[in-house]
């Protein structure tokens, strides 16, 4: 069964051969496979209507900027933001991040504020808050998680007090699936009055995502794990927030006037937008979120829960495999280790059956140390992908047990 019929046409890299044989793709959360729509949009503007932004009154000109600020209004319905002033565009996720922590961060912490993370973070929501309170002498605490590889909610509400001023939470863990519940999480935060980030980057082509009902103040995304582009991503902020943050980045379409004695700034988005951006990312973002809100994330969510119980079913009959991450609320990714076989053996092995899985740390490093492993293997899946996927990691898997005896 498949997510609908026109799935290998819709991604047409499902169907291509590598040396006669096609790959089966279960390195979702590495990075989706591409929509046709999007390479076929990117190609159009490089091809027919390149020009740069904003700037221009030529016609091509103004066909670019139309179509890259389209983009901003369709993320701004996505996501439910108020103001589409509330969407920056940025490189990806780790952009975003590292703007808030740079921007907002060092103009508002000072030394003994506390900020806020969990133990299943990515490096990317690890290393610049650590960055930040080396500069600032902000104090970085930790939420723990259980063995099941789920945030211990009361542990969170314990680190909470007056000196919390951030709060920056993963929604979807990477390397476990875990889906944290950030809407309380929110809440407590802000009843203690600090802000909160979430870092969206494994959620957005999962579940809806209403920054209004979720009341965030920051959300970080990148394009290329919702089908879209790689090198694009998104920063949303509340208005006022975003307003009152001096630019990160100085340079062209960033500023208002210019003088040598002094330079005034533009209006939002474009103080956080210097320079030429991914005009063709952009705008070739605009088919994925169309596509994702086509299908509807009831039905994406019903399809890809359906894996996940099926592959956890599976891979779980296999003597000798363990699953890392068993949070009663999950996506679906399945992390998992076999006893006396390295994860790197794995993906090589498995690659030798055409099956594309991650293995590694998945740069959650403190999170495998937490979990009493060096690395995992890692299969992630998408509305791409089938039953018959996982029944060929499952034989796979079993043959590769066999070899090592």
């Amino acid at each position: 069964m498949a997510f609908n019929e026109k799935i290998q046409t819709d991604f047409p890299q499902i169907a291509e051969l590598y040396d006669g044989h096609k790959i089966t793709y279960l390195d979702s959360a590495a990075t989706n496979l591409k929509l046709k729509s999007v390479v076929d949009k990117l190609s159009y503007y490089y091809q027919k209507e390149c020009a740069n932004i904003h700037r221009g009154i030529h016609t091509l000109s103004e066909i670019s900027t139309d179509k890259y600020e389209n983009t901003r209004d369709l993320l701004q319905k996505f996501m439910n933001a108020e103001y589409r002033e509330e969407i920056i565009f940025t490189s990806g996720t780790t952009n975003s991040i590292n703007l808030v922590a740079k921007s907002w961060g060092e103009d508002n912490l000072n030394a003994g504020d506390e900020i806020i993370i969990s133990e299943m973070e990515h490096h990317s929501n690890i290393v610049p808050w650590q960055m930040l309170c080396e500069k600032t002498g902000a104090i970085l605490k930790v939420t723990p998680v259980n063995d099941e590889g789920e945030l211990i909610f009361e542990e969170y509400t314990k680190l909470l007090s007056e000196k919390t001023k951030l709060v920056s939470i993963v929604y979807i863990s990477n390397a476990l699936g875990t889906i944290n519940p950030v809407k309380e999480m929110i809440l407590e935060a802000h009843k203690n009055g600090a802000k909160v980030l979430i870092d969206a980057a494994q959620a957005m082509s999962h579940v809806k995502v209403d920054v209004q009902e979720l009341d965030c103040d920051f959300l970080a995304l990148s394009a290329h794990k919702m089908f879209g582009p790689t090198g694009v991503g998104v920063l949303y902020g509340k208005k006022t927030l975003l307003d009152s943050m001096p630019p990160l980045f100085g340079g062209g379409d960033m500023i208002d006037t210019v003088t040598f004695e002094k330079t005034t700034y533009n209006t939002l988005p474009h103080k956080h937008e210097a320079g030429t951006p991914n005009i063709a990312g952009v705008i070739g973002f605009a088919p994925a979120l169309e596509y994702i809100t086509e299908q509807g994330f009831d039905k994406i969510a019903e399809y890809e829960h359906m894996l996940l119980l099926y592959g956890t079913e599976k891979l779980s009959s296999i003597p000798g495999l363990k699953i890392i991450g068993t949070a009663a609320n999950k996506s679906a990714v399945i992390s998992f280790v076999i006893k006396d076989i390295h994860a790197h053996d794995l993906a090589t092995l498995l690659n030798k059956y055409h099956i594309a899985i991650r293995t590694g740390h998945h740069c959650t490093q403190p999170l495998m140390k937490k979990l009493g492993v060096s690395a995992t293997a890692r299969a992630s899946f998408s509305i791409y992908n089938t039953k018959e996927d996982i029944d060929k990691l499952y034989d796979a898997l079993k043959k590769i047990i066999e070899l090592f005896g």
